[in-house]
């Protein structure tokens, strides 16, 4: 079969750096829909994404679309003559050409045709035209009077077959040969020789690497070796060094300096004014200490660097005189004076001001630490000022620093170390694979900030659907579990849900306490789905209802070194087997009267259970019992094998239920093990 390669490429105007993957990403996962509905085979696909162009290559594309057999189903024999007839003239075909076939026991009318399948080249403007149309963009702009919308305006359509352009007109655009080189350069258009040379051709022909990931790991090195050039160590932030790389065609790596008095000035600031309005690379010494230099990356070689490098010193000096600014003028209000303020900022309908959330936090942080014996007072202190700072005129120019600058600002005003500490981790984690606070007052508050977001906004009605989590809860209530778990706090979840919603106001619907805990139960288990935990090992130990998250996760802990033992196999399909049989015990009657079991093989389980539940009652190690319960499979299945259960003797009988009910519950201690056989 004869194959071809493919190129697309669409020049645009410098498109947004924050959507430049996910623009790349859809063309490639579009055309190759478009190209599988149509039925043609294709081989390697790469996409390939700079500032101002998205191309996708594609290899070894069918040179012609296979014959294709249609097959459409009309209406019964014997339905009205007009319906029968509609339908073949749908079918451009006379009655006498349809065929009759049996489906179902019923006689229907068939139309079948042979299309001819087209070469490629007749349908790829079809196929890339959709391809583009389809892919998602919440602003789509237009520009001049054309009927056209994109993420930006666009100037050139490539799209080339092997070494033949593709005739095609879409968006405005007629189809060619000829690409764009750098804006900079004198270059205006380059012509691609074949589709297979693209990406060997940009980069030598126009210095370009249009492979996104490639140019990435070209700024990494570059922004690596100028750092040690100026022997210091660069700080990479793979978020920000994913956004120069959408900002930039050709990468040169340069250093610059500031002043060392902005040193004053918290790191945070610092960096984040560099980061956020200049896109620039910290470094820091050999101890980690923030240097009065930078790395940018420029979108040019230039012959006289020393301008360019004159030019981002000289911008980056008012932003940073802007935070010396702030951060002078936040310092004379202190936090605590600053609640007031909060209370005209609204945090959400019916759920009152950021004041109103700040006193809720202080009491709840307060409760919390009552039952992990933590200091209080300090927590409570904390929880009150952890909103101050937003409004500070710091976290109002950089959202990103907001309980950051609130620890600062504590210092500042003579609060203890412990209360700043805590307000500034009270936001942690801020996501996935964050750090969780550093002392356990910052773990108190940031449980109680996120819970009176999680209770306040389910209770108020707007709890997340589907895709849709306006609100975050789903990363709020993942970050309190870790917290729960990896600090190993062992607090009642739904005692505590409680506390929370009587915290708020009457319009908070005090009912969405069991709503709450499901949702969080749900948020567990994708925990634990990421850490590859069994999903049924889950499911066993929510059956028995622990009420902390800790308690849980030791179960957990315990049932997965218990299905690694040889003897779980045996236990789990007894488990089962007792519960059938139990289906219809009632388990509140009196107490076992061991003197009824007449059995030598009753007797020992009788007494293997005694055992096991005078340790139960003594300790709480989930590992160690179920290291006891496995013990347990010898006397187990000798019991089974001599013993009949269901016995004539209705005494006896009781007798038995009552054994293998105590053999269940001990079990039960821990998790229902018969949800393991499934």
């Amino acid at each position: 079969m004869k194959t071809h390669d493919f190129l697309l490429e669409l020049g645009t105007e410098e498109l947004p750096p924050k959507l430049l993957i996910n623009l790349s990403n859809s063309l490639r996962d579009n055309l190759v829909e478009e190209l599988e509905q149509l039925g043609i085979e294709i081989g390697k696909v790469s996409a390939f994404a700079t500032p101002r162009r998205l191309a996708v290559c594609i290899f070894k594309m069918q040179s012609h679309q296979e014959d294709q057999l249609i097959e459409r189903k009309g209406p019964s024999v014997g339905s009205p003559e007009k319906a029968i007839e509609g339908f073949a003239k749908s079918c451009d075909v006379d009655l006498n050409s349809l065929e009759k076939r049996s489906l179902g026991g019923k006689e229907y009318y068939f139309f079948h045709a042979k299309e001819l399948g087209q070469p490629i080249k007749n349908l790829l403007p079809s196929v890339v035209e959709k391809a583009i149309k389809n892919i998602p963009i919440t602003r789509a702009m237009k520009w001049g009077e054309l009927d056209y919308s994109f993420a930006r305006p666009v100037h050139w359509l490539v799209m080339l077959l092997d070494d033949e352009v593709v005739p095609a007109n879409i968006m405005g655009l007629v189809s060619g040969n000829t690409t764009k080189g750098l804006r900079s350069s004198d270059s205006s258009s380059l012509e691609i020789p074949h589709a297979s040379e693209y990406q060997s051709f940009m980069r030598e022909k126009a210095q370009i690497e249009v492979d996104f990931n490639k140019r990435k790991e070209i700024i990494r090195e570059q922004v690596t070796s100028v750092a040690k050039s100026s022997k210091a160590q660069v700080v990479i932030d793979e978020s920000l060094l994913d956004e120069v790389c959408a900002l930039v065609e050709y990468p040169r790596a340069f250093s610059g300096k500031f002043d060392e008095k902005y040193l004053n000035v918290p790191e945070e600031a610092l960096i984040s004014a560099m980061k956020s309005h200049q896109k620039y690379f910290h470094m820091v010494d050999s101890k980690g200490a923030l240097l009065p230099s930078f790395i940018s990356v420029a979108n040019i070689e230039s012959t006289n660097m020393n301008f360019i490098i004159q030019g981002n010193e000289r911008v980056i000096r008012p932003r940073l005189a802007d935070s010396e600014f702030f951060w002078n003028q936040d310092k004379a209000i202190r936090l605590d004076q600053r609640l007031e303020g909060l209370g005209s900022v609204l945090f959400m309908q019916s759920l009152g001001s950021m004041a109103d959330k700040a006193k809720r936090i202080e009491k709840l942080s307060k409760h919390i630490a009552g039952l992990v014996s933590i200091d209080a007072q300090a927590c409570a202190r904390a929880g009150l000022l952890s909103k101050s700072d937003l409004m500070s005129e710091m976290v109002g120019e950089f959202a990103d620093l907001q309980g950051i600058m609130g620890g600062y600002y504590a210092l500042n005003d003579g609060e203890s170390n412990v209360v700043a500490k805590a307000i500034r981790d009270h936001y942690k984690p801020r996501f996935a694979g964050d750090d969780l606070p550093s002392t356990n007052e910052g773990l108190v508050v940031a449980i109680a900030d996120k819970l009176d977001t999680i209770t306040g906004v389910y209770g108020i009605g707007q709890a997340p659907t589907g895709s849709k989590d306006p609100y975050a809860l789903r990363r709020l209530a993942l970050g309190l579990l870790r917290i729960l778990l990896e600090a190993q706090l062992d607090i009642n979840l739904k005692t505590l849900i409680d506390v929370s919603l009587n915290l708020h106001s009457e319009e908070v619907d005090r009912e969405a306490s069991s709503s709450i805990y499901q949702f969080m139960m749900e948020r567990l288990k994708a925990y634990y789905k990421d850490v590859h935990v069994d999903g049924n090992v889950f499911k066993a130990v929510l059956a028995v209802s622990p009420d902390s998250p800790l308690d849980f996760h030791k179960r957990v802990e315990a049932l997965n070194d218990f299905i690694q033992k040889i003897e779980s196999k045996s236990l789990i399909e007894a488990n089962k087997r007792i519960a059938n049989i139990l289906k219809d015990f009632d388990s509140n009657d009196v107490e076992l009267d061991s003197r009824l079991l007449i059995e030598d093989s009753e007797q020992k389980l009788f007494q293997a259970t005694e055992s096991i539940a005078k340790q139960l009652s003594e300790q709480k190690d989930y590992k160690a019992i179920v290291r006891s319960l496995l013990e347990l499979k010898e006397v187990i299945d000798t019991f089974f094998d001599s013993v009949m259960v269901n016995v004539d003797d209705i005494e006896l009988k009781q007798a038995r239920l009552k054994l293998i009910n105590r053999v269940r519950s001990l079990f039960l201690s821990v998790a229902d093990i018969s949800y393991l056989s499934s």
